[in-house]
């Protein structure tokens, strides 16, 4: 059930929630206020545009109430300058503090990243957190050691290059080059039948790194792990990671370095005007 309700003193009947209804199953003509007819709710795409686009706060759905909603005002969101300069001073962080980001922040950025977008709307991603650096130290010493006897087993191939380096890193020289002495670790995951799987982790991932970078952590997309957790498999239960699921891993944690300015790279990208 919907739940799809409309406060009749305060609707204005200005029709606006039915005009943006992305799956065209409101109807509001003249004095009559919005309604859904029940054979029509099974449609809805969940996506609340109702209760967020309604200025007299009249329509709540799905439990909730417009009054719990963030109001959009002016000044609400940061001017393009801030965006700019946010997006201009991310850099891949590789070296970490040994300490825990404050579990009351980690929760804040994960319950504003959930507000991602998805494909279709089917919210359907997995967060895969290590939130202790002691669980992650665990983790690491295991993952390492799978891969030292996978390597010795002749289970990698010879094209994991700079993966194979890895095992020597690490036991020889105590160089860890997968995890980077990073704390944390997140793998944000969406089933294979999702529309658009891995676009809808990347962009789950790309919105907590940048939120992150404003609460005073570092991030870095870890290709490495994820190569490791395709070499070995077995090592996906223990992260909580769907087996057959779409996915890719962050490190994270408070950096240890500070960058005093951004790079100049704004001409990285071919942009081609089109015309038609």
């Amino acid at each position: 059930m919907l739940n799809f309700t409309v406060d009749g003193e305060r609707c204005i009947r200005c029709g606006k929630c039915a005009e943006d209804c992305i799956a065209e199953i409101i109807e509001q003509e003249g004095k009559a206020l919005p309604s859904i007819k029940p054979e029509q709710e099974e449609n809805c795409l969940q996506c609340q545009h109702c209760l967020a686009v309604c200025p007299a706060a009249a329509i709540s759905i799905l439990g909730h109430n417009p009054g719990d909603s963030l109001q959009l005002k002016a000044g609400s969101l940061p001017p393009p300058d801030q965006m700019a300069n946010l997006i201009r001073a991310r850099r891949s962080i590789r070296h970490y503090r040994d300490e825990n980001v404050a579990p009351e922040l980690l929760k804040k950025i994960l319950a504003t990243v959930a507000n991602a977008p998805t494909g279709v709307n089917r919210r359907e991603l997995t967060f895969s957190v290590i939130d202790d650096k002691a669980v992650m130290g665990r983790f690491c010493d295991k993952a390492l050691n799978e891969l030292r006897q996978a390597i010795k087993d002749g289970k990698v191939a010879e094209s994991a290059g700079y993966l194979l380096e890895a095992v020597p890193a690490w036991f020889e020289r105590k160089q860890d080059i997968v995890f980077r002495g990073a704390p944390h670790l997140l793998i944000v995951s969406a089933p294979p039948d999702a529309p658009c799987p891995q676009e809808d982790v990347a962009i789950a991932l790309a919105y907590f790194e940048l939120i992150a970078q404003t609460s005073g952590l570092g991030t870095v997309w870890c290709g490495l792990v994820k190569w490791l957790l395709e070499i070995l498999p077995e090592l996906k239960p223990l992260l909580g990671l769907p087996a057959d699921h779409k996915y890719y891993c962050m490190l994270f944690g408070v950096p240890s370095i500070h960058f005093e300015r951004t790079v100049q790279r704004d001409d990285a990208a071919v942009v081609r005007k089109v015309t038609l």
